[in-house]
């Protein structure tokens, strides 16, 4: 049914197979009922295929009915995508006009705007959220906080309550940023009884923190009686840009084409490692047998940067039980036409091991590719909420003159 190249997905396939690019309807998420997809194989190997994508037609035209049907499970947004949304279209003129007649602020006016959409994917998901598979739950929606406020824990606290407060719909997850202060947002968060989506993970230290920081705030929850079943976690551990960054350096090193490619996987497959430890264990059964589930790896950043690398590379290599793949609507549709399906995430763990110290013996510092990484990916959420809200400015500013 689906078109596979073992070497690279956008070479002519054969007569009467399409290629990669050039979707049958069905990849588009009007396949017929009866047709399983490669979605739908994913999660029988115990990966739930989530879209990192959100926009106010995608939500109402049925387009993102149509791919909950092919197998699609959760979403994910970012101020990046929220940003591309509300520029590229002008389905939220109407909302936009009625904002600039209440005279509302660019922020609160933003949150209005994400709000209504996130409540409409919530609700389009909430079948699928009150239907536990195999005790774990999927059908939710993340929603980021403000990323300007990655370094300061209190303000992070308190935005992540008030989107919470606001959306008000059972399977939000609120996105916050894995910084060093984040850590302590994040465990106060979960604290709380708020499910939380950890963003923005790059280095296996920084994971297991955000993984210890999830354990401390359910172990308050279950000091304090409170029911665990209804929460949950995810660590979204970036994939693509670390090949990015290495791939750099090792260019600027020169003589070791031979490891491009390599550190974002293995990197990928030790944090799966690191969940596999710490969510196990006497102290983890005790929470269990209260109903905690475990704070799955969510692999985040899974379209391919390089057009050298197989397209779906980053899908492929990262398939394994209880955790998420997130990807952009091009990637699921690469994947729905020409990706393979196999359990691949606990394979090769010692080769894994060495890609890191053969990495570090070509000159390349795991250490500072992860902490430039952290930092730069902030920096560029930050930049996009900056530009998503000087656009919405300039919206409110225009529907104030017509």
């Amino acid at each position: 049914m689906y078109y596979s190249n073992p070497d690279r997905s956008r070479t002519r396939p054969p007569s009467g197979r399409r290629p990669a690019g050039c979707f049958t309807p069905w990849a588009l998420g009007k396949r017929p009922k009866h047709m399983t997809t490669q979605l739908h194989a994913l999660k029988d190997h115990g990966q739930s295929p989530w879209i990192d994508f959100i926009t106010r037609r995608f939500l109402q035209d049925g387009e993102f009915a149509a791919l909950i049907r092919d197998g699609v499970l959760g979403v994910t947004s970012n101020p990046t995508i929220f940003q591309k949304a509300i520029a590229d279209n002008d389905d939220y003129d109407e909302q936009l006009q009625h904002l600039a007649d209440e005279g509302r602020d660019p922020y609160d006016a933003f949150i209005e705007i994400a709000r209504d959409d996130i409540r409409s994917a919530c609700d389009l998901l909430a079948e699928t959220f009150a239907d536990p598979d195999d005790g774990v739950r999927d059908g939710w929606v993340s929603l980021e906080v403000d990323p300007r406020l990655a370094h300061d824990a209190k303000k992070t606290l308190a935005e992540a309550r008030r989107l919470h407060d606001l959306v008000d719909r059972p399977n939000l997850m609120v996105k916050v940023p894995g910084t060093e202060e984040g850590l302590e947002a994040i465990e106060e968060t979960i604290a709380l009884g708020i499910p939380v989506n950890v963003t923005l993970l790059f280095s296996m230290e920084r994971h297991r923190e955000a993984a210890e920081a999830y354990l401390r705030g359910l172990r308050r929850l279950h000091r304090a009686g409170a029911d665990l079943s209804s929460l949950a976690s995810v660590a979204s551990f970036f994939v693509s840009r670390v090949d990015s960054e290495a791939d750099r350096r090792l260019d600027e090193i020169g003589g070791h084409d031979d490891l491009k490619g390599k550190l974002a996987i293995a990197n990928a497959k030790l944090a799966y490692q690191t969940y596999l430890n710490v969510f196990s264990g006497p102290d983890w059964d005790e929470l269990a047998a209260a109903g905690a589930t475990p704070q799955r790896c969510l692999w985040a950043s899974t379209s391919t940067k390089n057009p050298e690398y197989r397209d779906v590379i980053y899908v492929e290599e990262l398939i394994g039980p209880e955790t998420v793949n997130t990807m952009p609507p091009e990637t699921i549709q690469a994947f729905q036409d020409h990706g393979r399906v196999d359990r691949t995430l606990d394979r090769d763990i010692d080769q894994a091991r060495e890609t890191l110290d053969d990495i570090a013996a070509a000159g390349v510092d795991y250490d500072d590719v992860v902490e430039t990484l952290e930092r730069e990916g902030v920096q560029k959420f930050a930049d996009s909420f900056d530009q998503l809200i000087e656009g919405v400015a300039a919206s409110l500013r225009g529907a104030v003159t017509r």
